[in-house]
């Protein structure tokens, strides 16, 4: 008998006690807890499970005297709002309510109670405060998970503010005091555990085989048999007979009594023992989560699943689900339309192979015993660099704005495997077919029958990308366990005959203007090098290649040949989004005709896996809608940005600017380039929802290299480009700290602004007769003391203000400034002034806005960006760069007044200052040639803009910066420099793939 047996065996001769304490989301946790809970018993051990689960989720399958269940709820989990969307901020304030609130009494009564019974071990499947309150009470605690809640609600907390905060750091520090944590396969990163010990699957048995389970139900082996399963959630959607193909029968899971079910749908008990029928049937279609992935998975069950809204644990699971050949996505519209069977015939062709142990339950009991007899588990040596990476990625969620989709970083699973520490949950393997690679591959695999690549490396990568999808396509290789999702679905979207039509946009430096956009600023911007590649091909329906389940929904509809817009989007497999989307172009009419923005903002939100479609598939509405474009042709488009989103360089801006020209290359449509950026913009503002000025789209679109696109945003005349001097450069450095236009505070200072025009109009108005009355009365020889120094016919400007940028700032110091407040409610100000005139937001009258720094900071920014663009031409000396970098200081700590900066900006302001000032050894001549920065664009963290000299030295303090930034926050920035054109000087790529190419 080996060393292992020995100990299980001493373990077991003892009578130990355990309290496993069970968290109150959903009933996937509790179902594996009864799997590691029926081992412990059965070696003679008592365990209490402090749960908020059903009895007979512990009870039907364990039966013993040593199992002890005391119902308290001490978290709450996420709260949904349904099977697929999960409420952020309701379930950060019930998470308080729960277990914040009252976490003194929730400790003291925990200690008191875990003396009580005399536990050996506490067990934590995952709640936060059973950790510290068995640490406070002496006893060893050890967590069971594959994710942990600090990860969950660091997804949660830009949602609900920044004082929700502390939520995620206190149960981080809560989980810190247990000794290991035993780690499940498909797991999220925790850094907050010291240890971590991989055991295998934790699932649960089936007690009865396929035919005994088959009999029961009456259905025979000739029946495919699907379970429908979305967890203890109860979903009422419409079922349709029609949803299942011909001798198909559909068990479902949860159901509402009141549900009414078509012949081949059957109801099932609440307390179905869900491993016998997933055993039994032939296919699953539920959304993703440990108990269904595992006993998918476990079982080779292939399982359709539908994602979930902001949990982020399933895109981990989801990537493990789909390395063994067990997945196939379903997107929303079409689960709850009905359009079911292109996605189960295509599961039933998969060959699920997972091939590791499933023994987890069996295995963590064992190291839960010896750890509560004594058994030191050695430290992995990993720890640390898997703690530090794990780290990153969580301070990345917790930077995030609301609407991101969580990101799988690449380098944090290769790191897995380079180290060792992800056996059980595979992150991708590298590509060893024998085949041509992408480097072997040129720009001669097509012929381009117009436009010029103009020497720009990331076009050329482009090309070979669009060539060796060709390739792809025709690989009949299944050695390789894992393609990547999107490389696949494109490889099928474009027929290679006809041509395709390739447009590039930039994303763009704001140098000075910013936020001012919106309010008439001049704006300076530069276009950066890194772009986004659209292409898109048009063609006939009854010529467009159709992926399954858009050809099913066609027929559905009994129509032959209707145009489809069929969208992938390079990238998806780092985030928590769909990478393909497709949709009906008819969707775009009804019966009144075009659809209107707002309908459209509602269609592309249903989904919010599929939400970044709008940026895309929106600027065909806005050309039917503004142009009166006709689509008859089905339209397939790929895209591939290297502009990274977050970082506040208008990754966006870009994405529609060059979907948008290479659609209209595509039709023949000749649209000028700014008239094409007001266009786009009305993408992001009526259909996207988020409220942005036009620079950003105005840049991406008509910037030229090396330039400073000069724009007055009223609404967007261009004065000129700008040289920038040769003694000159500008960086953008970023925080790390996501960016979103469409975020909180960027909405809220822009309501504010506008409020406070609203004031300044109306003040100006009731002012304006007293105006009037005072020259009459001067002529009298009666004078106003306030209304001396006004204007009549300045009044009269200001009453009818269009932008507050054409307010001079001494006008607003001397009558406005002290009649704005510093705050006002939203309630109060509808009251007083009944709107605010800003087409693309609306007044929450329940939110207290800040209002004088917003209004001011416009003004006085349109003032520093236009001394800004004078000062550029003046003659190059250090006070001409220090005048410079005050401007971008001041608009910098503007920012700041209004509610837009943070912690990560700010850091790399300082960090610039430093720079700047020091001395050089021994003397008091100042060393640095960086000059001054600001932070850019929305603002609330993304990038920061560097002016410095162009020189050796500057680039090498750039450096030093991002250095010393990566040693204070574990953040290593990504640095933006260079320049490349808009999209209209681009143009665009009319290109075929020859023939000989594919032979």
């Amino acid at each position: 008998m080996d060393g292992r047996s020995d100990e299980k065996d001493a373990a077991a001769s003892l009578h130990l006690k355990f309290a496993y304490y069970v968290t109150g989301h959903g009933f996937g946790h509790a179902t594996r807890v009864v799997e590691v809970v029926r081992h412990l018993v059965a070696a003679g051990h008592e365990v209490h499970v402090v749960t908020g689960a059903p009895d007979f989720v512990f009870m039907s399958e364990i039966s013993s005297s040593n199992l002890f269940l005391r119902k308290v709820l001490l978290d709450c989990g996420a709260v949904q709002a349904d099977a697929l969307t999960v409420d952020r901020l309701a379930s950060l304030e019930k998470y308080s309510q729960t277990a914040v609130v009252p976490r003194a009494l929730i400790l003291a009564t925990e200690v008191e109670w875990l003396k009580s019974i005399k536990a050996n071990l506490v067990i934590s499947d995952v709640v936060p405060v059973a950790c510290r309150a068995a640490a406070d009470a002496g006893i060893p605690s050890v967590c069971v998970t594959n994710f942990s809640w600090d990860f969950i609600y660091a997804e949660y907390v830009m949602e609900a503010g920044y004082h929700h905060r502390s939520i995620v750091w206190q149960i981080a520090e809560d989980y810190s005091h247990c000794l290991f944590l035993l780690r499940l396969p498909g797991f999220c990163p925790m850094p907050a555990f010291r240890d971590v010990i991989d055991v295998p699957l934790v699932v649960r048995k089936p007690r009865k085989s396929r035919e005994e389970v088959r009999k029961e139900l009456g259905i025979g082996d000739d029946i495919k048999l699907l379970v429908f399963n979305f967890g203890g959630q109860q979903a009422s959607w419409t079922l349709k007979e029609e949803s299942l193909p011909p001798g198909w029968i559909c068990l479902v899971c949860a159901a509402s009594p009141r549900q009414e079910f078509p012949c081949n749908f059957k109801r099932l008990p609440a307390d179905v023992y869900t491993p016998d029928l997933i055993a039994a049937c032939d296919c699953m279609l539920g959304k993703i989560g440990y108990g269904t992935v595992s006993e998918a998975l476990a079982y080779k069950i292939p399982f359709v699943f539908v994602r979930r809204d902001y949990f982020n644990e399933e895109p981990f699971l989801r990537n493990m689900l789909e390395y063994y050949h067990g997945g196939v996505e379903m997107i929303r519209r079409d689960l709850l339309t009905g359009h079911w069977i292109p996605y189960l015939e295509r599961a039933l062709k998969l060959n699920p192979c997972y091939d590791l142990p499933i023994n987890g339950g069996e295995v963590a009991a064992t190291i839960l015993q010896n750890t509560a007899i004594g058994k030191v588990y050695t430290s992995n040596k990993y720890s640390g660099a898997r703690r530090l990476r794990d780290a990153i990625v969580l301070g990345f969620q917790l930077q995030r704005i609301s609407g991101r989709d969580t990101g799988i970083p690449e380098w944090y699973t290769h790191a897995e495997n380079e180290l060792g520490l992800c056996s059980l949950m595979p992150s991708g393997e590298k590509n060893d077919r024998d085949v041509t690679s992408t480097e072997e591959l040129g720009v001669e695999e097509f012929e381009i029958l117009h436009g010029d690549i103009h020497g720009f490396p990331d076009t050329v990568a482009f090309l070979k990308s669009l060539a060796s999808l060709d390739i792809d396509f025709n690989s009949n290789d299944k050695t390789e366990k894992r393609r990547i999702r999107e490389r696949i679905a494109a490889a099928g979207l474009f027929n290679w005959e006809d041509v395709i039509f390739v447009a590039r946009a930039p994303g763009r430096l704001d140098v000075m203007g910013g936020i001012a956009d919106y309010s008439g600023s001049l704006v300076l911007q530069m276009p950066i090098r890194e772009a986004c590649h659209v292409a898109v091909q048009r063609s006939h329906p009854s010529k467009q290649r159709l992926w399954k389940h858009a050809l099913a929904r066609q027929n559905a509809k009994g129509e032959d040949f209707i145009p489809v817009m069929q969208i992938v989007s390079f990238g998806s497999e780092v985030s928590n989004r769909a990478p393909t989307f497709d949709m009906d172009l008819g969707d775009f009419i009804d019966a009144d005709g075009p659809i209107t923005y707002e309908k459209a903002r509602k269609y592309f939100a249903q989904d919010p896996s599929q939400k970044w479609a709008a940026y895309v598939a929106g600027t065909i509405l806005v050309l039917i809608r503004e142009l009166g474009v006709q689509f008859d042709d089905g339209i397939s488009v790929l895209v591939s940005s290297g502009v990274p989103d977050g970082k506040g360089v208008s990754s966006s801006a870009a994405l529609e600017v060059a979907t948008m020209s290479a659609i209209a290359a595509a039709h023949g449509l000749n649209i000028p380039p700014r008239e094409l950026a007001l266009l786009c913009q009305k993408v992001e503002n009526h259909i996207v929802g988020a409220p942005c000025g036009v620079m950003d789209q105005m840049t991406s679109a008509c910037g030229e290299a090396n330039k400073l696109l000069a724009m007055v945003c009223q609404p967007a005349e261009v004065r000129e480009h700008v040289n920038i001097p040769s003694h000159i450069r500008f960086w953008g450095i970023d925080s790390g700290i996501r960016h979103s236009v469409g975020g909180a505070d960027y909405g809220s200072v822009r309501v504010g602004t506008f409020m406070g025009r609203q004031i300044i109009k109306s003040t100006a108005s009731t002012l304006l007769p007293q105006a009037t009355a005072s020259s009459q009365d001067d002529s009298n020889g009666v004078i106003h003391d306030e209304l001396d120094e006004q204007d009549h016919d300045l009044l009269e400007k200001e009453a009818i203000l269009d932008y507050l940028c054409n307010l001079q700032p001494h006008r607003y110091e001397a009558i406005y400034r002290k009649i704005l407040p510093e705050k006002m409610s939203g309630q109060t100000f509808l009251d007083m002034y009944g709107h605010h005139n800003d087409p693309v937001t609306t007044i929450n009258p329940k939110h207290t806005y800040g209002l004088k720094d917003p209004t001011a900071h416009p003004i006085y920014e349109n003032f520093h960006v236009n001394a800004f663009a004078v000062l550029l031409t003046a003659a190059s000396t250090d006070e001409q760069l220090s005048a410079l970098g005050e401007l971008l200081y001041q608009s910098h700590y503007s920012y700041s007044k209004c509610g837009l900066g943070s912690d990560g900006t700010d850091r790399l302001i300082t960090l610039v200052q430093q720079m700047q000032h020091r001395k050089k050894d021994g003397s008091d001549e100042r060393k640095g040639t960086l000059f001054g920065a600001k932070i850019t664009g929305g603002g609330s963290g993304g990038t920061v803009c560097v002016l410095g000299r162009n020189c050796i030295q500057s680039s090498e303090e750039i450096i030093e910066i991002q250095q010393r930034y990566k040693a204070a926050t574990g953040h290593l920035p990504f640095i933006f420099e260079g320049s490349s054109p808009g999209a209209g000087k681009f143009g665009y790529l009319k290109i075929k793939r020859r023939i000989h190419a594919r032979s």
